[in-house]
């Protein structure tokens, strides 16, 4: 795809942006008759004309008006044919102003939806589009693509840092406030989300409530109101076009007038109602009780709303406040913020109404890229790169494996079970093979072994690491990812990424258990087969014990003197009177003996059959771990 179309389809106003896939620009904001943000209204002529927009309002002749019908989409069925009939307006529009070529094959749009949608209700909304005749057609929440905004604008300047924070998105709507919570990126669900039935359009109602009721004309004025629909709406948004016009500089017109008015022509004379702003009003449009509110004001609503998203996150709480939509440039929004969240950094950008519309476009554009980037990191996990680069390397995990585990394993191990046998535990030194086996076994699997691997596994990754960079880098160059996102130096250390695994989880034990297996039948083969009757015998207080061999060495032959030893169950005096100490002290000199061999064997005699596994299984575990690290680039979508 070349060319990615956000559509940002609101109850109130609707907007669209475009954004080509080479550019370096921030989405354009395409014009729909004439005005970048335009009524979210149609109306059908008797002459078979469909107006959108503005003039979809007042036009003549209409047989069928429709505003504000978006926030009925999960109520109403009917309104499924409202929002086709005003989609495809859009796409006619479009096609006449050359902003979309017919029978484009290069390009796709991302339609924006509440939070709080489901699955089914995004695929009920995308099928609209697909019937009217759209391109390939996506939908993602409004508090998603505000969030793309907010990383991708050059504004606000926090880019792909804002990835790692706690971030609260608010956007404001019409007819609707969306809360999302998103935590390193990823949209949490929260006990309070998605939709509040409170926007901007409450205050607009309350402003033509009041500017109505101080009318000259009021009666004629209601009676027209009550009978049209699209009049009334009509009225609406021009109070809201008056409203942002105050807010965007109160203490400008606190010494000026902020004054409109409309002209109904919905019969013969007609008639015009006279608007106005000011700091009594704007008082009354903030706190005055709203029947759609039932009884309660704006303020109150949106506090209350806020508070209860606050006791719904479970997580950490945000470090960034992201407010969205027209209505966010009301001083007073970012205060009530900051009362509910006063540990947060409130942000919103220039142009807050536009941010959802472009980063719709932006959207399309960062998973495009990301495809082409998922591909290329595909295709280096099939390769036999990390294959390769891991077998160059495996003898060096073996030796330090074996440094860091085979002393540890006699003292916690091997010692307990001679001492058993010492104490009259255990019955014959032959029945020591068995209990070895299962006590390394327990050993090598218990955490303090786990943590005894973690350094020199993550050592011996540093190597592999940077070798694997001389492929990685040139993915991350050519896709504009920072080259970190597939650096497993970063990963290891928990750099800007914020990926909080540990080394000891890329390569958990059971990812070892080969080289674990061999270790337990390399050190029982060392430690027994005669080690036992080395050390009844050995050591300066082992006399007797030495004395008595020697009178069996000389009786039986050393042989039968060894076989008989071992299978015999010695008394407990004869057994004491070999130290404690003299056990731990043979087994320390056995240590060096123990470390030889069992380096030696792994790196010839079983290389053949733990490496092969060994390189499969830690290969595997690097291509996994590329791959969640390259989900962190992925975020923004989720």
């Amino acid at each position: 795809m070349r060319r990615f179309y956000g559509f940002d389809l609101g109850d109130a106003e609707s907007a669209l942006s475009l954004l080509e896939k080479n550019s370096e620009i921030a989405p354009t904001i395409l014009e729909i008759e004439g005005v970048k943000s335009f009524i979210t209204a149609y109306a059908a002529l008797s002459d078979g004309t469909l107006l959108i927009g503005e003039n979809a309002c007042y036009a003549n002749g209409a047989k069928k008006r429709k505003l504000r019908f978006k926030s009925r989409f999960l109520k109403d069925s009917g309104v499924e044919q409202d929002i086709r009939s005003f989609a495809a307006g859009v796409l006619g529009a479009l096609y006449s102003s050359g902003d979309l070529l017919r029978h484009d094959d290069d390009c796709c749009f991302y339609v924006g939806c509440p939070a709080g949608w489901n699955v089914n209700d995004r695929e009920r909304y995308r099928s609209i589009f697909e019937r009217v005749g759209y391109p390939p057609t996506k939908i993602i929440s409004e508090s998603r693509a505000a969030l793309i905004s907010a990383c991708q604008s050059k504004h606000l300047q926090i880019g792909y840092d804002i990835l790692s924070k706690p971030m609260l998105v608010v956007d404001i709507g019409s007819s609707t406030t969306d809360f999302a919570y998103i935590n390193k990126g990823k949209e949490i669900e929260m006990q309070t989300g998605g939709e509040v039935y409170l926007g901007g359009g409450i205050m607009d109602e309350l402003l033509l409530k009041y500017s109505v009721e101080h009318a000259d004309n009021s009666a004629k004025v209601r009676k027209i109101l009550e009978e049209s629909e699209p009049w009334k709406n009509y009225c609406e948004f021009a109070c809201r076009r008056l409203k942002e016009r105050y807010y965007s500089d109160p203490e400008y017109f606190k010494d000026h007038e902020c004054k409109d008015s409309v002209l109904i022509r919905h019969s013969f004379p007609a008639t015009r109602l006279s608007l106005e702003m000011n700091a009594d009003i704007a008082k009354y449009l903030e706190e005055g009780s709203s029947e759609r509110l039932e009884g309660s004001s704006f303020k109150e609503v949106f506090i209350a709303s806020l508070k209860n998203v606050r006791e719904g996150i479970s997580g950490d709480r945000p470090e960034l406040l992201f407010l969205t939509g027209g209505v966010s440039k009301m001083p007073l929004i970012r205060q009530w913020c900051a009362e509910v969240f006063p540990e947060t950094v409130v942000i919103s950008g220039s142009e807050p109404e536009f941010s959802v519309a472009r980063g719709l476009a932006w959207s399309g554009k960062i998973d495009e890229e990301l495809r082409e980037f998922r591909a290329d990191l595909d295709e280096l996990n099939k390769d036999t790169i990390v294959e390769e680069i891991v077998k160059e390397h495996i003898k060096d995990l073996y030796k330090d494996i074996v440094e860091a585990l085979t002393k540890p394993i006699i003292r916690k191990a091997a010692n307990p079970v001679f001492e058993r046998w010492r104490n009259d535990e255990i019955d014959k030194l032959t029945d020591t093979n068995a209990e070895l086996e299962k006590e390394i076994a327990a050993y090598l699997h218990s955490d303090e072994a786990r943590e005894l691997m973690v350094e020199p596994i993550a050592n011996w990754l540093k190597p592999i690491a940077e070798k694997l960079e001389e492929y990685t880098v040139p993915i991350c160059i050519r896709h504009h990812v920072p080259y970190t996102a597939l650096s497993l130096k970063s990963f290891m250390r928990i750099s800007d990424i914020d990926v909080k695994i540990d080394a000891k989880d890329v390569f958990a034990v059971k990812e070892i258990t080969w080289l674990i297996d061999s270790i337990i039948s390399i050190v029982v083969g060392l430690l027994c087969g005669g080690s036992g009757v080395a050390l009844i015998a050995s050591g300066p207080t082992g006399i007797f014990a030495g004395m008595m061999i020697s009178i069996l060495v000389l009786a039986l032959g050393k042989e039968k003197m060894e076989e008989l030893l071992l299978k015999t169950d010695l008394p407990k005096p004869l057994r004491r009177l070999v130290p404690k100490n003299t056990i731990e002290s043979r087994l320390d000199v056995i240590a060096g003996e123990v470390r030889s061999n069992l380096t030696h064997t792994l790196e010839n005699e079983k290389n053949n059959e733990i490496t092969e596994r060994m390189v499969n299984d830690i290969s595997r575990e690097i291509e996994e771990c590329l791959t969640k690290m390259a989900e962190v680039v992925e975020i923004p979508l989720g």
